[in-house]
């Protein structure tokens, strides 16, 4: 809830509380009651509808695809850790099947999150959450190929596995080695199509661009048996620096000796080449809040499911040092995921501050409504006539139009109930000084107005013009 709207309902509320103290309670009491029970109902309904806005968890839909489905399986584990731990974001995974699909999904506006490679489709609505793995650019020939650099490969067909995602390394390979297009051909492969290619020798060597894990390895392996002491080898990418310094989203890489085999080692020694990360982005319009209390989520999800999925391991900061030029900053952090990294998130005043204190606006302002309510549900609802003094005035023709003793004892009763009912007021605080001296006042009068009207039924003087004839003596 946006500050405006807070200030909103705080001017609102208050509006209604100056109402309500104002009210002239003219109403019956039985309707006043209902009156304010309504408005209590429809308050604590407010509440409760307020309480599970802010408690109810954000869902955030995240297409994911890979030639392989793990993508999909990683983002579906990572949403049912965030169920499990009631995380306040949830994910909804859409598996797109491939990458481009994934990443086009995103830039549409048909989801909010991605998981992308910097140099595949439009991102310019993208912003960086985690690292979620880095692909390394491996150039296999194999066994047997005369192949020894990158250079020999003019004139060869080279298998891309993963097609139209490694375009732009395509692009780039031929453009810094200087490959002829016309003579040098890059067929895209389906995972299934990789061993009858390499069997019929329809291509000469393959493009993959995949983690470096067992798994992965493993895969890539099993591709080249073994023909006696004839091995799959790996060319460098000499210009890997060239190419990402050029290009931005490319990162030159070392790979390890030993990375494809480790006896005899393939590579014999490190190697360059290049890498691409792969990210989890978001919408760039995403609240800091949410993002941030994803990017939480995540590395716990990474934490806790580890030991179940090894490939969550790949999960990771994003590089920012500005010192590399290398980093993971092609796509810009997210501020939510910057502040989480960062050690920065907002803490409970920060976050609430503003609710704090309108909540404070609107806890004076309910508590003037709770008393201007009781006010107006209690109020006396006698009319001005009924009022005591009145009544006590009332009672001035009744005595003075007395025809017997049983007149001025009925009026002497009403005098006392009058009176019984001020003194049960005054008992409780609730009588005004100056209502009650006026009240004695009225009653003296009376009482002296009795004492003469029976004085006449008797047939004897009143006590006032028995006076007055013994001063005229």
């Amino acid at each position: 809830m946006q500050r405006e709207q807070l200030q909103t309902i705080a001017i609102g509320a208050g509006l209604v509380a100056v109402i309500v103290a104002v009210a002239t309670g003219r109403l019956p009491r039985w309707l006043r009651v209902a009156l304010v029970l309504g408005l209590v109902i429809l308050a604590a309904g407010g509440g409760l509808y307020a309480y599970r806005y802010y408690n109810y968890p954000t869902t955030l839909t995240v297409a994911a695809g890979s030639i392989d489905g793990v993508a999909p399986q990683l983002m579906s584990a990572i949403s049912a850790h965030l169920v499990a731990t009631g995380a306040p974001v949830r994910l909804k995974v859409i598996d797109k099947g491939t990458m481009s699909d994934a990443i086009k999904a995103f830039s549409s506006g048909e989801v909010d999150l991605a998981i992308a490679r910097p140099d595949v489709g439009d991102l310019s609505a993208a912003e960086n959450v985690v690292v979620v793995t880095r692909g390394v650019v491996l150039m296999v020939t194999p066994p047997g190929s005369s192949i020894s650099e990158m250079e020999d490969l003019q004139g060869k067909t080279i298998g891309v596995v993963g097609g139209k995602a490694n375009q732009k390394i395509v692009e780039a390979l031929t453009r810094e080695y200087g490959l002829d297009p016309a003579k040098t051909r890059f067929k895209d492969l389906a995972v299934p199509d990789i061993a009858q290619a390499l069997k019929s020798k329809q291509v000469n060597a393959l493009l993959v661009v995949m983690p470096l894990t067992p798994k992965y390895l493993t895969m890539l392996r099993n591709l080249f048996p073994k023909t006696g002491k004839s091995q799959a080898g790996l060319l460098a990418i000499e210009s890997a620096g060239a190419i990402a310094a050029v290009t931005k989203y490319y990162q030159s890489y070392d790979l390890p000796k030993g990375t494809l085999q480790g006896s005899p080692a393939i590579p014999d020694d490190d190697m360059k080449t290049l890498r691409v990360p792969l990210y989890l982005v978001a919408n760039k319009k995403l609240s800091n809040d949410v993002v941030s209390s994803l990017a939480k989520g995540i590395m716990e999800a990474r934490r806790d499911l580890i030991g179940q999925y090894p490939f969550i391991a790949e999960i990771s900061e994003p590089d920012t040092d500005k010192s590399d030029a290398e980093n993971d900053t092609y796509i810009p952090m997210h501020p939510g995921a910057t502040a989480y990294f960062g050690g920065d998130e907002k803490s409970f005043f920060d976050k609430y501050g503003d609710q704090l204190f309108y909540g404070s606006m609107l806890l004076g302002t309910i508590s003037t409504l709770f008393a201007a309510a009781w006010k107006f549900m209690t109020k006396d609802e006698d009319k001005p006539e009924n009022k005591p003094l009145m009544r006590l005035h009332a009672l001035t023709d009744q005595i003075r139009k007395s025809n017997g003793e049983a007149d001025l004892t009925t009026a002497e009763e009403r005098i006392d109930e009058i009176l019984k009912g001020e003194l049960e007021k005054y008992a409780r605080g609730n009588a005004e000084p100056a209502e009650s001296a006026a009240l004695g006042l009225a009653t003296h009068r009376l009482e002296h107005l009795i004492a003469q009207r029976r004085a006449v039924l008797n047939g004897s003087e009143p006590p006032g013009q028995q006076g007055a004839k013994v001063g005229r003596s």
